[in-house]
Parts: C-alpha cells; structure tokens; sequence
C-alpha cells in the first residue's frame, strides 16, 4: 500500500480554504479505536452497493468492483497489511479512500445515497448485535455451570444469611440457583436489548434521508435486520441501544460483583466454605501462606468501571439536540471497553464456576452454629395450636437459655425444651436438625434437595432451546 499522506484528501474538504490544525485532526479523529468496526462497515457498504445496483444506481459492473475491492481491504485488515491513517479521520474513511485508490472513480460511487451518519449508526448495531450474541452465548455457559453445581451440591447443607448472621439452613445447590435466576433475568434484558437495536439506519443519510430512489428494506434484509428505523433524524442521533447494552452491563457486573463478594468471604480463613482452583488465584510476593481469589475480586472491581461507562453514556445523550452531533463519537470508547469487560468477566466465572469445591463438613458445621433451626421450633408449636407471635417468644426464650448452655436448640434435652412450653415433645428433633428443617421446604423455590433437583431439569430444559 502507498504512503496514505497524499492520499489523506479530506473528502468533505471542498469548502475549506485551509488544512486542518495538526492538533485537531488528531485530537478529532477516532480511527485509532473505531477502526474494529471494519467488518461490520465492509458489511454495511456491500450491503448498500448491492442494493444501489438492484436500484439502477450503480451499472452491475461498478458493484462488481466495489465488493471485489472491499473483500480485498478486508483481507488486508485481517492480515495486518492495512495502513491505517489518522489523518482520514476515521474507519469508514479510511476503508473508502483505500477503495478508490484500488478501483479508481467507482469507489467514490460508493457513498452514493449515504452519510457518515447513517453509516457509523449502521456499523455500530452490526457491532453490537454480533457482541451481544457473543455475551448471550457465555451468559448461558454460566447458567450451565451453575446448574452443574446445584445438582451436584443439591443435599450440601450451608448456613443461609440475612445481614450476614446465620439465619436458616439452607443447600448450596439452592444457594447456586439463586445466582442462576438473576442471571436469567439478565439474559432477558440483553435479548430484549438485541431486538429494540436490530433496526437498519443504513439509508435515514445526513438526517432527512436521501432523494436517490433507494430500497432500505432490501438494505435491512441483506444486513440481518428486522425493518429499517422509521425516522431518520431518530436513526442517526439516537444511541438509546447503547445505553441499554450499558444498563444490561451495570446489572449482570453488579450481580457478579456480589457473587464475587461472596467468593471472597467464603475462601477466607474466617469462613472457610469453598476452594478455589488454583488457576483463578495468585500469591502474595511476601507471604508465602497467600492464596488470593484475584479473579473474583478483580470482577467485584471492574462492576465500578462498568457503572462509569453507562454514567458516561447518558451523560452524553443529555444534552444533544437533533440530530447528529460530533459528541457522539464520544460513544465508542465506552462501549468497546464495556463490551471486553462484560464478555471478559462472563468468561472467567463460566470457566472458573464448575471448579468450586465446597467443604462441606466446614458448610454443615457453621449451619449448626446461629441457631439456624429456630423457625422451625416456631413452625412446629403453631402446628400444634400455638399462635405465631407467642410461638415466636418460646423460642426466643429457648434460643437465650441455649446460649446460657452454649447449645444449639437440637442438642438441648427434651426436659430443657419442655421448660418454655408443654406441647413440645419427642418428635420436636425430627424439625430440629439441619436435614429436617431443609426437607420441610419441599415447594417452588424451596431449598428442599428434591426441589433443587427439580429447578435444575426445569432451566436446563429452557437452556437447551437457545440453540
């Protein structure tokens, strides 16, 4: 490829008297970032030459060497051969002047019907709808980690937690599932964000649209899109889509970020519930005994860098009058590295998620610890006629004596028990110990094992019809 900076000819630069200041074309020009776009760009402008020579606006011959030539770029760009220039500003010009210089008059044919607005808006929902398939497909590889584990750990007993104080036994296979059903409400969000983007810009030009006889349908057919947009001012000003992706991003990263917390806590000495392979952990350069879990903590701090970039795309849009403004190349940065971030976190916890070993002699111990039976003790004296709230003072009395003994409530006497009520007796044991208190919740959403086991064939069935 020649040297670009004779070549480098401001295409719009007709009704300029003097050169761009070298400051300002670099500070102006986006291609050092925007320039991953050019699949999705070589895409978007095969998909417009066909249909300017389906049209008459192009002789089949002009459309032949258009898509020739940009097959061609393409294979350049992926070959790391392409010379890209910042002083053409951006992908899109880069990609057509490097046309016109291979193919001569007909690539300048290209731009025929079309605006850099509508182009870049074309190319960036290409772009994200193919990222957002990509996430899909880790989002779903999470969930079937997590299924992997909840059946696996379905009759684990670990203590559940409110306020992070021992409150009621629970499965860790049922702790796993819970993970899941935040992570399918996520899945939704990004699906409904994929079909309010998949709409075609490609033909709304500058902002009022084009007076060429164009065929956008035919345009948003060879693109993969649902329709084209229905106005063009929206179709080019617009980056709404952006910022759902983003809010879909600030979600799932919050939901990591507290699954990673949790990692965190239960890998520490102080807790001691699960192992962490070595491959997601690292050590400490002085202290040798360290086993650190940087993989969950370094997700738990990306969730900030992520909430940064939706804060920057709103704040963007906020103030833009219709319609298109030169803010809006402010929008890639953001969204690329939230894209990497989003699909980079997935990744790690889709491949680091079916590796946790709990300890479960350490997860059945703590559950004994907190009195964590203690609604069942109240369940059980109102099945036998006693009312809730006087059901509620009897344990507590229970609870304070058996911490006075330094007892849980099933290592108490019946004898002990039956000093805070009459109507307890021998069969209270059987709601008293951990097995018990778990199999008592044997309904939707339970925590019972034969409940867990039975979520997990219901979503693994719904994950096997995504394709």
């Amino acid at each position: 490829m020649s040297d670009k900076t004779q070549d480098a000819i401001k295409p719009w630069g007709g009704r300029f008297s003097e050169p761009t200041d070298a400051f300002v074309e670099r500070f102006t020009a986006s291609v050092t970032f925007d320039k991953r776009l050019y699949h999705h760009d070589i895409n978007g402008s095969i998909a417009h030459a066909t249909m300017l020579g389906k049209a008459g606006i192009l002789a089949a011959q002009e459309v032949q060497d258009i898509v020739a030539g940009l097959e061609g770029i393409r294979e350049d760009i992926v070959a790391g051969r392409f010379e890209w220039s910042v002083a053409l500003e951006d992908v899109h010009m880069n990609i057509e002047t490097e046309l016109t210089r291979r193919i001569g008059i007909t690539g300048k044919k290209l731009h025929t019907g079309r605006s850099r607005n509508d182009q870049v808006a074309t190319d960036i929902r290409l772009y994200v709808r193919d990222e957002i398939d990509t996430i899909g497909k880790e989002l779903s590889r999470l969930q079937q980690a997590l299924l992997l584990v909840a059946e696996r750990e379905a009759e684990t007993i670990m203590p559940g937690f409110t306020h992070l104080q021992t409150a009621q036994p629970i499965t860790f296979g049922h702790h796993m599932m819970a993970w899941y059903e935040m992570l399918e409400r996520d899945y939704g969000r990004l699906m409904d964000c994929r079909t309010r983007m998949n709409f075609s810009p490609l033909g709304a030009a500058a902002l009022a649209g084009t007076s060429y006889p164009i065929d956008r349908e035919y345009t948003a057919q060879l693109l993969g899109f649902t329709a084209p947009t229905r106005n063009s001012l929206d179709s080019v000003s617009d980056r709404d889509f952006a910022i759902e992706l983003a809010a879909f991003a600030s979600l799932v990263m919050t939901h990591l970020s507290r699954f990673s917390e949790e990692l965190v806590l239960w890998t520490s000495s102080q807790f001691d519930f699960v192992d962490l392979p070595d491959r997601f952990c690292t050590g400490s350069s002085i202290m040798p005994q360290k086993k650190n879990p940087d993989v969950p903590e370094l997700v738990r701090g990306k969730t900030g860098r992520v909430n940064g970039h939706l804060v920057a795309l709103l704040t963007l849009m906020k103030s833009q009058p219709l319609a298109y403004n030169k803010d809006n190349q402010e929008d890639k940065e953001p969204l690329f590295d939230l894209i990497d971030t989003v699909r980079d976190c997935l990744k790690a916890y889709a491949d680091m998620v079916p590796a946790i070993k709990p300890k479960k002699e350490n997860l059945y111990n703590a559950a004994l610890k907190g009195y964590a039976t203690a609604t069942d003790l109240a369940d059980y004296l109102v099945r036998k006629g006693i009312a809730f709230r006087d059901a509620h003072e009897i344990v507590g009395k229970s609870v304070a004596y058996g911490i006075a003994q330094k007892k849980d409530l099933s290592a108490l006497s019946l004898e002990e028990l039956q000093q805070f009520s009459a109507q307890i007796s021998e069969d209270v044991f059987t709601v008293l110990t951990l097995e018990g208190s778990v199999q008592a919740r044997n309904h939707i959403g339970g925590t019972a094992p034969a409940q867990v086991k039975l979520a997990v064939a219901k979503r693994r069935e719904e994950l096997g019809k995504r394709g």
